[in-house]
This record gives C-alpha cells, structure tokens and sequence, in this order.
C-alpha cells in the first residue's frame, strides 16, 4: 500500500505550481518514505521553474521530517528515525552505486526532480539523501540545514578552508550567504564584508558576522573591498600596495557578481605569497568574462563551490552543534514561513527579492 502525499507539481509549461494529492509507491530496496515537518524554500529552485522542461517537475531539496517506511536494503535509518533530507548524497565514498531518483506519477505525465523533492508534505527519496539526527532535533528551522546552511557555509569552512584572520567579501546574502557569513565567523575571519543591494539586508547580516556592509546600488564594491583590506607593507608585482580579500563568495551567480568576485581578490603578495581566491557558490545562469592578466599577474584564484563541498553524514552534525551553541540562529535567518498551498506565493516573494533570510514551508 502506497503513501498519499500533498505534493507541488511543476507542470510542463508553464511557471504556476499546483498541489495534487499523489499516491506515492512503496519505498524501493534504497528508498525511504519520510512524512515532512518543513522544507526550505531555495532560490535555485526558481532557476529550475523558468527554465524549459520535458516533463512535469517536482522540486524542493531540504526538510526536516521522519522516515515512515523504508526499504529492504536500507539500513542506516528506522522508521520513526527524524531525519534531514538533503540534495547531496551523504556518503559519496562509502556508496556502493549511484542513488537511485525518485520519479512519481502525476496527472499529466511522470514527474522527475533533481535528486530529492520536498516541496511536500511526504517524500520518497534514496536513503543516500537521508541523514540521521537526534530525536529532539527542531522540525522547522533545521530544514534550510539541507541547502543554504550547507551550501553557504560548507564553502567556507571546507571549500575555501578559511583561517582566522583572513578577509572574506559574501556577494549575496540572502539564505546561503547568511550561512557563508556564519560560517566565517566560526572560522574567524576578519573582516568578514556584506555585498549586497538593500541596506536592511546588510544590516540584518551583521547580526550574523559581517563586520562591514557594502551596498553594490550605492559604491563600487570591489573598490569598497580592496579600500577595507589594505596592506600598505606589501607589494604586487608592479609594485602597488596589496589589498583585496582573502576569499571572495558570490552567493547569487549573477554575470556581474562572478566577474566581480576575482578583481575584489587580494593580489598576490610577488614574491611572497599568491593571491587571493573567489569561489562561485551561486548557481550561474550565463557564461562569464575573467580578466586574464588580473588573474596571471596577481596570482589570483577562480573556484567553484557545489554544496558547499559537504558530505552531510559529517557536516551536519556539526551544523546542529552550531545552532545548539548559539553560533547559528536559525531562528533569526527564517525569516517567513509559508503553507503549502501558498506556495506559489512563496516564490513570488523569493523572485521579488521580498525575503531577507530563508523562507519555509510547513507542514504540521
């Protein structure tokens, strides 16, 4: 016997979300069926909605909720397990074949998603997206744990591995470079540098670390930056003063931001030291233009950032023992919370840049 389940529907073409009741099928030999308490309300999701489709489309890559069934092979979690679901296998290395994607029927065809959906109130996804928690783990806001925390902040403390002490500039700072932001601070960087659009939205990431707000509307923000990381003691190789951050984030995957990011790196120290690094966490939508001769004279570094470079079975832990510590609030970066059926309303606001942090979903 099947699952029903509340489900948002992308239909073929069009961008409107519906919510059908589905019966979702028995888990498979690696399957889970979790009953969800809540799912984040990610922005590469919109990507994802105006983009063209084959098929109907199920979204939604983060939540928290509890394994109601599982599979005959599945033997991490039990049913009755709380668990995190997330987009990014839990183990890559210790997987013994590739997660198997859930594709569910719909009334207009079978829809497909990108490794997990959550944008409803029961999910059948690999037991690979699974991660186990404490019972007593809270069932609202550890759900942006799935994505933006993991996202944001795992490119940090583990793609760019940046040490006290060392400057960092977030382009972006909505629910992943608030992470990005707390994931700094954890590491001790200084100064840690806000960019982004909207002074309330600066402000609202110092309450979370940024030490310095730079409003991209307002000033030139690579010039702001290297005007706040300044080391008259040492010089490039056409012998100018050093300046720049350490490590650079763009958070929004905009052409404008990533071709930011490099030039608003520290030069390289000639002689001494390389330069600094930018790393692109945001999903991109266009191709984008690096100046070479910045990148070769400056010794500077152009990386990418999938998921944070996580493997969730070890990071979010970690994350949970953040927020139990007080260096994580993710009671202040939720900052609107949706039902289901207003779902559509939830992405209209995330479109419209009306939501500071992360917004969720709730289910119960």
């Amino acid at each position: 016997m099947g699952t029903l389940a509340n489900v948002a529907v992308l239909p073929q073409h069009t961008a409107t979300l519906r919510i059908e009741e589905i019966d979702l099928p028995d888990p498979g030999p690696t399957q889970v069926v979790v009953r969800e308490y809540a799912s984040g309300i990610c922005h590469s999701q919109l990507h994802q909605m105006h983009r063209p489709r084959q098929a109907p489309v199920v979204l939604g890559h983060e939540a928290t909720g509890v394994v109601t069934k599982t599979g005959s092979e599945v033997t991490h979690v039990r049913e009755g397990d709380t668990v995190l679901v997330t987009w990014v296998p839990r183990d890559a290395r210790a997987a013994k074949s590739a997660p198997v994607v859930a594709r569910i029927d719909v009334s207009d065809g079978q829809a497909g998603s990108e490794n997990v959906f959550t944008w409803a109130d029961h999910t059948l996804c690999d037991e690979q997206y699974v991660v186990k928690v404490d019972p007593q783990t809270r069932r609202d806001v550890t759900s942006i744990i799935g994505c933006a925390v993991m996202t944001g902040a795992g490119a940090v403390i583990n793609t760019a591995n940046v040490q006290p002490g060392q400057s960092v500039a977030i382009f972006g700072v909505g629910g992943v470079g608030l992470s990005a932001v707390v994931g700094a601070k954890v590491a001790g960087a200084d100064p840690i540098i806000a960019v982004d659009l909207d002074d309330d939205k600066l402000e609202f990431a110092k309450a979370f670390g940024a030490t310095h707000g730079v409003n991209a509307s307002q000033v030139d923000p690579v010039a702001a930056i290297h005007e706040l990381t300044q080391h008259a003691d040492r010089l490039t190789m056409l012998k100018q003063p050093v300046s720049g951050a350490d490590f650079t984030f763009d958070c929004i995957g905009l052409k404008q931001t990533m071709e930011q990011i490099v030039p608003a790196c520290r030069s390289g120290h000639f002689g001494a030291c390389d330069g600094g690094t930018a790393v692109l966490v945001g999903v991109p939508s266009t191709s984008v233009e690096l100046n070479a001769i910045d990148v070769l004279l400056h010794e500077k570094h152009f990386i990418g950032s999938i998921g944070g470079s996580c493997a969730p079975d070890r990071d979010f832990p970690r994350f949970l023992q953040w927020q139990d510590e007080g260096a994580l609030d993710l009671d202040a970066m939720v900052t609107a919370r949706y039902r289901l059926d207003q779902i559509n309303e939830a992405t209209t606001a995330l479109s419209n840049g009306e939501i500071h942090g992360r917004a969720i979903l709730e289910f119960d």
